[in-house]
């Protein structure tokens, strides 16, 4: 559910050169899960022996000084130590070379080239173009108890109307009010789609995420509900929306803080969980990652390996009394693990390598979802609920979790609940091959139109 974040840190050069001209401005482009990051390497000749920086153009840096680099034997080889970056390469006669890319242990294919290299344009054929056919506009808002301001953005059939209206819930990551992600615009499409069939659509940008102020790093998802709620709040204001008539839709994440709003506001008329999570947090990563590993075509052996430790790692967050104590204990835990792990960087003490991996766990975010059991909060939902998910869905299995989440309901006395588990759809709603999350980006659709067709059908009857 989240994404590979590269970072660039400040790092100096040394290079040894034998034979071949290394000199000069070598272009690479980076893809990671869609995202597409242009790196360029500068390589100078110095009183030692050379001297490169690195520019980072689409995240505005320049000039960043590298920390050790070798050529020999046709090999380039870089590192960032502070920021856990290798890169190795190979230098052909065609004066290309053909690398890897690898940060805390996940590798990429990243080839460099004297050529100055565009993005690559992704074909996305269901994404709307400018001048959109309905009444568009940015707005904000403030969700007070936070003091934060959200900005985003509302479509409506028809400039002048009353209108039923939607809330879009984005999953988790810092994402904008497009739930940008894997080169799709997944809620751009989506809310287009409702917008020209009669309801109006309130999607924006997470807290601390594009036009969006706040903190996102130190946020957990019951911050985001805040979020949320502010939402359905500020359409209360708005004489174009049928205050009767508001819906939430939220996605992956999104799924479990809508039915947090709607059991803190009666103005939520109904609610749409598209890959909602209805399993505690701890027992989803623990499926999503066997599922993935599964998938991906990881052994058996090595699945239950890294399940035991997973398990072990959720239980002393679940047993734990204070921060500082998790801290110690998970910590103790990793070091142990740490020893005997394949996946530690070359070059990478144990040390830093526990410092990582604790470092992602023990965020407010990740210790708020491990613990967070959704059951409770589904059994005092009392608006109708409309509960989908991909058949092929590995991030949240699709039968586990619609079966928990209509148990809950109907047990909290609710009977006004549907769920359906759309065949051949990833955790994006795509039509896919293997629902593995590196298959995103590479498929056209962002959003498949039966699925869209049953979230329509079903808002039509809630708002007749």
């Amino acid at each position: 559910m989240k994404h590979y974040i590269v970072t660039i840190l400040s790092f100096l050069t040394t290079l040894t050169v034998f034979g071949q001209d290394i000199t000069g401005q070598w272009n690479g482009l980076l893809n990671v899960q869609g995202t597409q990051l242009r790196l360029v390497f500068n390589i100078n000749k110095s009183d030692t022996g050379f001297k490169s920086t690195m520019d980072s153009p689409d995240q505005g840096a320049k000039d960043i000084p590298v920390t050790t680099t070798s050529f020999e034997n046709s090999t380039l080889k870089l590192t960032v130590a502070n920021a856990k970056i290798e890169y190795e390469g190979i230098l052909g006669k065609d004066n290309k070379i053909v690398g890897t890319f690898k940060q805390a242990g996940h590798a990429f294919p990243m080839n460099l080239s004297r050529e100055k290299i565009e993005k690559e344009k992704l074909v996305r054929p269901q994404e709307p173009t400018k001048p959109y056919p309905n009444y568009s506009e940015d707005v904000t808002f403030k969700n007070e108890k936070a003091g934060i301001t959200l900005a985003g953005t509302l479509t409506l059939p028809k400039k002048e109307g009353v209108f039923p209206v939607v809330i879009l819930i984005s999953g988790s990551g810092a994402q904008n009010r497009d739930e940008e992600l894997a080169g799709h615009k997944p809620f751009l499409v989506l809310s287009d789609f409702l917008t020209k069939n009669g309801i109006a659509v309130l999607r924006y940008d997470d807290r601390g995420t594009a036009q969006s102020t706040g903190n996102f790093k130190n946020s957990t998802s019951l911050d985001f509900a805040t979020d949320a709620l502010a939402a359905v709040n500020y359409l209360q204001t708005r004489k174009e929306i049928n205050k009767q008539k508001i819906g939430l839709i939220g996605h992956s994440e999104g799924g479990l803080i809508a039915p947090i709003v709607a059991t803190n506001s009666k103005n939520v008329n109904f609610i749409v969980l598209l890959a909602g999570p209805g399993l505690p947090g701890n027992q989803l990563l623990l499926s999503q990652q066997k599922l993935i590993a599964q998938t991906a075509g990881m052994s058996e052996a090595d699945i239950q390996k890294a399940q035991e430790t997973n398990k072990t790692a959720f239980n002393i967050i679940a047993k734990s009394k204070s921060p500082e104590q998790l801290k110690t204990d998970l910590t103790a835990y990793m070091t142990q693990v740490a020893k005997n792990d394949p996946n530690k960087p070359t070059g990478m003490t144990d040390a830093e390598y526990v410092k990582l991996q604790t470092d992602k766990i023990l965020t407010p975010w990740m210790v708020t979802f491990l613990t967070f059991n959704p059951v409770p909060t589904l059994e005092r939902v009392k608006c109708p609920v409309l509960a989908l998910n991909g058949a092929k869905d590995l991030q949240v299995a699709p039968k586990e979790n619609l079966t928990a989440i209509k148990e809950a309901i109907l047990k909290g006395g609710n009977k006004n609940v549907t769920t359906k588990e759309l065949p051949n759809l990833n955790h994006l709603f795509q039509e896919c091959k293997t629902g593995l999350p590196q298959e995103y980006a590479t498929i056209e659709q962002t959003f498949s139109p039966t699925a869209m067709n049953e979230i329509l059908d079903w808002i039509k009857i809630q708002t007749k």
